[in-house]
């Protein structure tokens, strides 16, 4: 990929690549408050200030290789800290605080989508174009945060998920045993071509392809 090609995406990209790590996390934090628990409050980690949420390595430097080389688009922000010990009822608890990240996500999906139909319904000439095209990234970005992130794999929210709604015991156990390999599990799972895609890219083409629908977007 030339230069000029990388920054014209980036220009696009980086606005809708932030807003869903960023409300990803803070809602991970807020959900949290709501059960008792202000670690992520005191930390001062509920700001829409991105810079508040941003990891080094996971939200610029990974992100940013993988789309000069072409490959799939992968990246983490800094997790937002999460106590269940505060929470008046844990395990139910956690269960919402998980599924806040991913919900967030396909809540700005939505908010994009309309965003893209008010971009192809007025006359906003090269702004509409850019719009458009900045919509197109928050759609798909945040429906591949939803996606992947239910993923049942620890310690991803899926994997958060299914510890605290499966009963205790073995199934539970075996989650926790793979917690500590979690983020190598994800990593390779991204480095095998086309497994990820072939994992999470049929539902995100279906959610993607319903919001067009729901909308009257244009491809």
């Amino acid at each position: 990929m030339d230069v000029a090609t990388f920054l014209t995406i980036v220009s696009i990209a980086a606005i809708p690549i932030l807003f869903a790590i960023t409300l990803h996390e803070v809602a991970h934090g807020w959900v949290a408050r709501l059960f008792g628990d202000r670690t992520a409050e005191m930390q001062g980690r509920l700001s829409l200030n991105p810079i508040r949420h941003i990891d080094p390595v996971g939200t610029v430097l990974v992100p940013a290789v993988l789309l000069w080389l072409g490959g799939f688009l992968f990246g983490w922000a800094k997790p937002v800290p999460v106590d269940p010990r505060n929470m008046r009822d844990p395990r139910p608890n956690m269960v919402w605080v998980s599924a806040a990240g991913p919900l967030a996500n396909i809540a700005m999906a939505v908010g994009w989508a309309f965003l893209m139909m008010l971009s192809q319904r007025l006359e906003l000439g090269v702004a509409g174009a850019w719009i458009g095209s900045m919509a197109a990234v928050g759609i798909t970005i945040n429906l591949l945060l939803a996606i992947f992130n239910l993923l049942p794999i620890p310690p991803l929210d899926g994997g958060q998920l299914l510890s605290n709604l499966l009963p205790r015991g073995p199934a539970v156990r075996l989650l926790d045993a793979v917690r500590p390999y979690g983020l190598f599990i994800v990593l390779a799972m991204v480095a095998i071509p086309g497994l990820l895609a072939t994992l999470i890219g049929p539902p995100i083409s279906y959610l993607r392809g319903l919001l067009m629908s729901i909308f009257g977007l244009n491809a």
